[in-house]
């Protein structure tokens, strides 16, 4: 029996309904066998490429220090301006040890402990850990600060002159890095640790515990830090400023945009921070979302309401109107620790007219992370940052007294960066190269499918 008109149009309608269903069924399909590939790579859970490099970086990772000499330094004890040269790099190899203590947790959390690690690598310094450098004296400055009773600061100028210390002093690289026994301490007579340095203690130490989000329930929570040292806020600062947000900055959930804020955690500088996208970038054949910590991170409370809860040095800042400089004495156990960009990047003029010889270069000196945008996983960096002591006027210790008012004085600045292997490189290029092919095949046989219905339904009517 032949078909009548009605009989095909209503043919014709069941076949245009079928390839459309089918056509629109393949673009989700496309859509989750993306997720389903990434998320059996991001996971963080043995057996996958996310495990393997977060275990132990897959591409060595290095510490690069530049020293601030002092030019000037009898000037400078005598209450004059501080003229600076910068001396490095000296170069470390840091992170080569895998984590300690992994445990994974029943609530799609992984526990573990960070091992600090710094192997000197001479072929890649400027000079030896034996180099001298007239640098500020971090026992005789911070005795002010720590120690503000009049009467503790007589006792404290008595020791301090007994040891001959004074303001400056002459000490190696890797004893500024990695401590000295410090002769005014020494003379201190009661049980006190006389070791000193920018990043004593260090080798030997774990920094943690981190608790991170494994991502095997939920793809969009992947390496985020749940908690640190057991607790979700940090202690140091008020209101949204403490808590941890965001991951350590190795990798980022997968699907990363343009307009996405990337926050991630540093107890380097005891908070966590964020970054935007500003450029496309690609290393080794891959394409990468340069973000970097905007200036808006570090800007006054006056620019940036958000950072009012870091200011907490109301002098420096003069009274949370001044831009660049981060007081983190409260987890210094109070030493006068300023954390800031290398060369005074991003500061207000007022913090920057104390200290000459300084040349602050955005591309020298901000920090940025360059991410591949699919799995989020972080191949190309660079976290920058100064560290410096407050120096105070106190006219009851004679090494301190001519100092006229308060300012930040510079000890070093610190390049930590890595880049992907070459090798690393090319398994990564064939894995995201793979997962693209397959998806693009999905849409196009799904556009094709459409088209052919549209094209049926079409030319039967």
């Amino acid at each position: 029996m032949g078909c009548n008109r009605n009989c095909g149009l209503l043919t014709g309608a069941i076949i245009g309904a079928v390839l459309a269903i089918f056509g629109g069924v393949l673009i989700p399909l496309g859509d989750y066998f993306i997720t389903s590939t990434i998320k059996k790579e991001v996971v963080i859970e043995n057996g996958t490429i996310a495990y393997e490099n977060w275990i132990v970086p897959g591409s060595p990772v290095y510490r690069q220090f530049w020293i601030f000499d002092v030019q000037n330094p009898a000037e400078v004890m005598n209450g004059s301006q501080p003229i600076l040269q910068q001396k490095g790099p000296y170069t470390y190899r840091v992170r080569y040890l895998p984590k300690i203590n992994i445990t994974q947790n029943p609530d799609h959390t992984v526990s573990y402990m960070l091992p600090n690690t710094a192997r000197f690598e001479p072929t890649m310094s400027a000079g030896t850990e034996n180099d001298t450098v007239t640098c500020i004296n971090l026992a005789v400055v911070a005795a002010p600060a720590l120690y503000t009773n009049t009467f503790i600061q007589l006792l404290l100028n008595t020791w301090i002159k007994a040891s001959n210390s004074a303001m400056l002093q002459n000490r190696t690289v890797k004893e500024i890095l990695w401590g000295y026994k410090d002769p005014f301490l020494e003379k201190v007579p009661f049980p006190l640790d006389s070791t000193l340095g920018v990043f004593y203690p260090y080798n030997g130490t774990s920094d943690g515990s981190y608790r991170v989000y494994n991502g095997k329930d939920d793809i969009s929570k992947t390496a985020i830090i749940d908690s640190y040292k057991n607790k979700r806020n940090l202690s140091y600062w008020e209101g949204h400023c403490d808590l941890v947000n965001g991951t350590d900055g190795s990798s980022f959930p997968p699907f990363v945009k343009k307009d996405s804020v990337l926050r991630f955690f540093s107890s380097d500088i005891c908070r966590s921070i964020y970054g935007i996208f500003t450029s496309d970038q690609v290393v080794k054949g891959i394409h990468l979302y340069r973000f970097t910590v905007p200036s808006a991170a570090f800007a006054s409370p006056l620019v940036n309401p958000d950072n009012l809860c870091f200011c907490t040095d109301r002098v420096i800042s003069n009274n949370c109107t001044s831009a660049g400089a981060l007081d983190i004495s409260s987890c210094k156990a109070g030493r006068p620790v300023f954390i800031t960009l290398p060369h005074f990047l991003f500061a207000s003029d007022d913090i920057k007219e104390n200290i000459e010889g300084l040349s602050p270069n955005k591309d020298e000196h901000e920090t940025f992370l360059d991410v591949e945008p699919t799995t989020g996983f972080t191949l190309h960096f660079a976290k920058r940052l100064q560290v410096n002591l407050l120096v105070k006027p106190a006219p009851k210790i004679t090494a301190l007294s001519k100092i006229k008012k308060p300012y930040i004085f510079p000890l070093l600045w610190l390049n930590e960066t890595a880049i992907i292997g070459d090798d690393k490189a090319e398994m990564f290029r064939s894995k995201i190269k793979e997962i693209k092919i397959n998806s693009k095949g999905l849409l196009r046989l799904a556009t094709v499918v459409i088209f052919l219905t549209v094209y049926f339904v079409t030319d039967l009517y």
